[in-house]
């Protein structure tokens, strides 16, 4: 009798980076941890590479065509008809037809060979090594070494470091952040990824969990009660710390208000664009892992746990809203002022405030 092992042992080694999505007929009820609009088609991604999209509000879901299988975490649309979705294995898929079918344009592999090429100890400055594309930086001998050092380990390691979310202000210029302090911008829609790994003040290598804008300002989320704030006029981002001490899974809000959330229901609130932060009471003790604004600028924060929760004063103080049923949430998306495309572990759901 051949044992399990044995078999799994014989069978072919399938490289996810190279095998396409396998179709599945529940794919909008399987896990499913990011959603975004593409127009008014809602378009979400989750294990396996799967990616399905509606454009009757949820009402019915399509299959997109997806070129790996590798688990999908982020989308994102700023315009009706391009798209990126990020993911494990450092993949990063671009769709021109609002989310229908999907090119790898990046992975975790190119990512390592990116870095390696880009940052260069110069012979003719000795510590010296310059990014292309920018100035050229003067380290010490040790920051130069310990950066190449890191970024060995990248190639050594493989494509297994993950993209954790992706946004773009535009359909050229756009960036992509990851576990270890993995940042990547681009400003020829991805043709070309440019590695901002020494533009941001991260020297402990946190991962960067979620970036998004909040008015006119930037924001990454890390561990530690850590967030960065992009300073446009040196092109790097900038820490800020505030009086929590666990991880930030998101941000969001107004142009009157930051909100940043995280493990264990933690909110905290900031009027003046980051400098002070105040903690908002949410009742929710599991962890927050998604964010949308309504048409009417009310914030809307969703838990692992199901619950869903409002704020109509930017970011003062929040209320959840009754559900009969809730579903634990990974991500959500306002389709209108009253209406949220919610997706996590049981697929996707619509709910009404």
């Amino acid at each position: 009798m051949i044992s399990t092992l044995a078999v799994r042992a014989q069978a072919p080694f399938q490289d996810v980076l190279e095998t396409p999505a396998h179709k599945n007929r529940q794919a909008a009820q399987s896990l499913l941890v990011g959603v975004a609009l593409a127009g008014a088609r809602i378009v979400a991604v989750g294990q396996h590479g799967q990616i399905v999209y509606s454009d009757n509000q949820g009402k019915s879901w399509e299959q997109a065509t997806v070129p790996v299988s590798s688990d999908l975490l982020a989308v994102h649309f700023p315009s009706p008809r391009q798209g990126w979705a990020v993911g494990h294995d450092g993949v990063v898929l671009h769709s021109s037809d609002s989310g229908g079918t999907w090119t790898k344009q990046f992975d975790g592999r190119a990512a390592a060979q990116v870095m390696a090429s880009h940052y260069m100890v110069t012979s003719t400055c000795g510590a010296c090594h310059q990014a292309k594309g920018g100035p050229t930086v003067k380290p010490t001998s040790t920051d130069t070494a310990e950066m190449m050092g890191e970024i060995r380990k990248f190639i050594d390691q493989g494509a297994d470091k993950p993209f954790l979310d992706v946004w773009f202000e535009s359909e050229t210029t756009g960036y992509i952040v990851g576990a270890f302090n993995l940042i990547f911008r681009t400003t020829d829609g991805g043709k070309l990824w440019v590695p901002w790994y020494d533009r941001i003040d991260n020297p402990k290598h946190f991962h960067l969990y979620a970036m998004r804008p909040v008015g006119s300002d930037l924001f990454i989320t890390s561990e530690q009660g850590t967030l960065f704030k992009l300073d446009r006029s040196q092109g790097r981002f900038k820490e800020i710390k505030t009086p929590y001490t666990g991880t930030f899974f998101g941000v969001t809000g107004t142009p009157k208000g930051v909100v940043a959330f995280g493990m264990r229901g933690a909110v905290f609130l900031s009027r003046d664009t980051g400098t002070t932060w105040q903690k908002v009471e949410t009742g929710v003790p599991v962890g927050l892992l998604g964010a949308t604004v309504t048409t009417e600028g009310k914030i809307i924060l969703v838990s692992q746990g199901g619950q869903i929760l409002i704020s109509s004063d930017d970011g003062g103080s929040f209320r959840e809203v009754k559900q009969d049923q809730p579903i634990p949430a990974a991500a959500v998306v306002a389709l209108d002022r009253n209406t949220l495309a919610v997706v996590g572990q049981r697929g996707a759901r619509i709910n009404k405030l």
